[in-house]
């Protein structure tokens, strides 16, 4: 029996919009994949925004790519501003996921007000306000890891948070902020160098594939090296079974092409 897909609609925002000019939606990709960066779409919408979202909006796991592509440039249009915020491999290492959420969220923010359109809300999918602090503290590191130099993002005002489960389904200026991250972090991974990870068609998570890869090359520059990879020997990086002595490779610096 097919699931019947849940359609979004402007209830909360416009709800928001009594009390505040602007309003945003975001939406994380990319938090359970072992490459690549995560990322943070945001769309806002104003109280002159269109009441008509684009046809077909829906979150963005329930899209195929094409469709998801197609509705970019509608969701762009509609919107009042939109960003896409990243975090490496390397800043997800050095301060854990949620504190690299907060960072591309933080970027994603910067970036719409600098055009003048920081919203005075957020709505966020789930129930986890990640993007509860303004930076990301050098408390919040991991232990033996530093914050990055980035901690300094933080915009003023900070927008009130609001969370609500499954928001990205039904709740309109999420689902445009998930395929607006879901469409440019799918690009930008499959554009990264590839020696076997078959990073095109599994965009950093772990397919069969990925993992075949992992035990035949290894952790890549891209890879998420604090995390558990599969077939690799956690404290090393090394190859567990198939290359037992192969060398890690180093970690992925600075923000590279993504951020």
């Amino acid at each position: 029996m097919t699931r019947a897909r849940i359609l979004p609609d402007r209830e909360l925002e416009e709800h928001l919009l009594a009390e505040y000019a602007l309003v945003g939606g975001m939406d994380e990709v990319g938090r359970g994949s072992l490459a690549g960066p995560v990322s943070v779409g945001l769309a806002v919408v104003s109280r002159t925004t269109p009441a008509a979202f684009p046809p077909g909006l829906a979150d963005s796991k329930q899209l195929t790519p094409r469709r998801r592509e197609a509705l970019v440039e509608p969701c762009r249009a509609w919107a009042t501003d939109h960003a896409v915020g990243h975090a490496s491999p390397a800043e997800i290492d050095a301060v854990g996921i949620i504190g690299a959420l907060r960072l591309a969220g933080q970027r994603a923010l910067a970036e719409v007000a600098a055009r003048g359109h920081l919203p005075g809300a957020i709505i966020l999918d789930g129930t986890v306000n990640w993007l509860r602090e303004p930076t990301v503290s050098a408390a919040e590191a991991p232990a033996g890891r530093a914050a990055p130099a980035e901690e300094t993002l933080a915009v003023r005002p900070v927008p009130s948070v609001y969370t609500s489960v499954k928001a990205d389904a039904h709740c309109a200026v999420v689902a445009a902020a998930s395929v607006l991250a879901k469409v440019e972090r799918d690009a930008l991974m499959t554009a990264l160098p590839d020696p076997g990870y078959d990073w095109a068609r599994n965009k950093g998570y772990a397919s069969p594939a990925h993992v075949a890869g992992l035990a035949r090359l290894g952790a890549g520059d891209f890879h998420r090296r604090s995390w558990h990879l599969p077939g690799l020997d956690r404290a090393t990086g090394a190859v567990e079974t198939v290359v037992a002595d192969a060398p890690a490779r180093p970690a992925a610096r600075g923000r590279a092409h993504w951020a």
